[in-house]
């Protein structure tokens, strides 16, 4: 089984892809994104203390990679690879500081929250210390 850092990377994934039909706001046809890889990236170029709800995730890494947008459901999957993926190396060992601070984007209201493994009361905790909401 894949470790979440596995996931991070999948081979053969790079970027922009068609979306084959229309999810949320997407339209069927426009180039989209993201792969884990670049919500990983853009995650961690937030400052402490300084939060970005996933629809400006969504524009940002649109804009960043000249897509017209993202898919919500692949962002939404992507969160908790990184959410995951960034509790794997805390386990091992890795300092907060060097991990992707998903609790910048992840509140308790977004829906990604319920599917964590590790329960929200972590990424609370951070929220609360950078002076985030809730």
């Amino acid at each position: 089984m894949k470790s979440w850092n596995d996931r991070l990377d999948p081979s053969g994934i790079n970027g922009i892809k068609i979306a084959s039909r229309a999810v949320g706001d997407v339209i069927e046809s426009q180039p989209m994104l993201p792969t884990a890889r670049q919500v990983d990236d853009l995650i961690r170029f937030l400052p402490e203390g300084v939060e970005l709800d996933v629809r400006a995730l969504r524009t940002a890494l649109a804009t960043d990679h000249g897509a017209e947008v993202t898919c919500p459901v692949t962002t939404g999957y992507h969160l908790r690879t990184v959410a995951e993926a960034a509790k794997e190396d805390l386990v091992r060992g890795t300092t907060l500081s060097d991990v992707a601070p998903f609790w910048r984007v992840l509140d308790a209201g977004t829906p990604t929250v319920r599917k964590l493994s590790f329960g929200a009361e972590f990424f609370a905790a951070q929220r609360k210390r950078e002076g985030l909401k809730p």
